[in-house]
């Protein structure tokens, strides 16, 4: 009986002894890592930049001078063209004169003479109905006589008038004889030469170049992604300046048509349909292309965030 107490005693320990290492062992085992989550900004594909093609402008106003009219209905010709093509030009500087002008000079020469007899015979008629005044008064000449020295003397300063007023519409004709330039800019395009009569298309075109913008062409699938206020870049196409110039969409048309500024590659799609995207030069960068109005270049529009 004692032998069976002991054995029972010793299987009690022995098994208590095997679950307290077996809870020990559970114990110690390590958590299982968490599932690793797969990173999504590495699938997300990165904002492409928009390229496309342009042509540089000035950034204001470009006017075309058209000669005067004549009151036949035709125009002078030009005698003489004191500008070309790339030419930079002042307001008010002459940059034409027409064959009308020598003519023009001439009347009014003659209209100054006739304006400088009228003044000297006012003068002269002055004096005589002075003198008719007295002698009325006196008794010594009748008043019919002086009214008639008063009607000569009306009548001359009315001719005097009528040759002011002439001498007005000739000035008027002398400044059209000769084209002026409206603005400060650039001569940007000659349309007519020495003798020739200027058509429809004037005579030059001239532009004010203090600021500079591109009209960039961007196809209409590229479109939504050019924002007002977009960082540009541009270069030269076929390297008509060095390095690169910078600036920012201003205007985006809300006109969609085909494509104007024709690419250098033959197999591009002059059918494409496209956004014109106005873009202004910054200040640095407008002022090394102020000469090469109607350059093609490529932009980038960086991507904004």
């Amino acid at each position: 009986m004692q032998l069976t107490s002991k054995l029972l005693f010793f299987l009690i320990l022995h098994g208590l002894g095997g679950l307290v290492g077996f809870g020990l062992s559970g114990c110690s085992l390590q958590p299982s890592p968490p599932p690793q989550i797969e990173d999504i900004n590495k699938n997300v594909r990165p904002l492409e930049a928009v390229s496309a093609l342009g042509r540089l402008a000035p950034a204001g106003d470009v006017r075309r001078l058209a000669p005067p009219v004549s009151g036949f209905g035709g125009t002078p010709r030009i005698s003489k063209l004191l500008v070309r093509e790339g030419d930079v030009v002042k307001l008010g500087q002459v940059i034409a004169i027409f064959d009308s002008q020598p003519q023009i000079l001439a009347d009014l020469k003659g209209i100054q003479a006739r304006i400088n007899t009228l003044k000297v015979e006012i003068k002269m008629q002055k004096k005589e109905v002075s003198r008719y005044r007295q002698a009325a008064v006196e008794g010594a000449a009748a008043f019919v006589l002086l009214e008639e020295k008063e009607d000569e003397l009306v009548k001359i300063k009315g001719q005097l008038n009528e040759a002011l007023a002439e001498k007005i519409g000739l000035n008027a004709d002398f400044a059209d004889s000769e084209l002026k330039s409206p603005i400060d800019g650039i001569i940007l395009r000659v349309h007519s030469r020495v003798g020739e009569r200027p058509g429809n298309e004037g005579v030059v075109e001239v532009g004010a170049n203090k600021s500079m913008e591109a009209l960039i062409e961007v196809y209409e699938s590229d479109v939504n992604r050019v924002k007002l206020g977009q960082e540009v870049s541009l270069v030269s196409e076929n390297g008509g300046f060095d390095g690169t110039l910078f600036g920012k969409v201003y205007r985006i048309s809300p006109q969609v048509r085909q494509r104007n500024v024709l690419s250098t590659d033959p197999t591009g799609d002059v059918d494409a349909r496209i956004v014109e995207v106005l873009v202004i030069l910054q200040p640095e960068s407008a002022k090394l292309v102020t000469q090469l109005t109607g350059l093609k270049v490529i932009a980038r529009f960086i991507p904004m965030l």
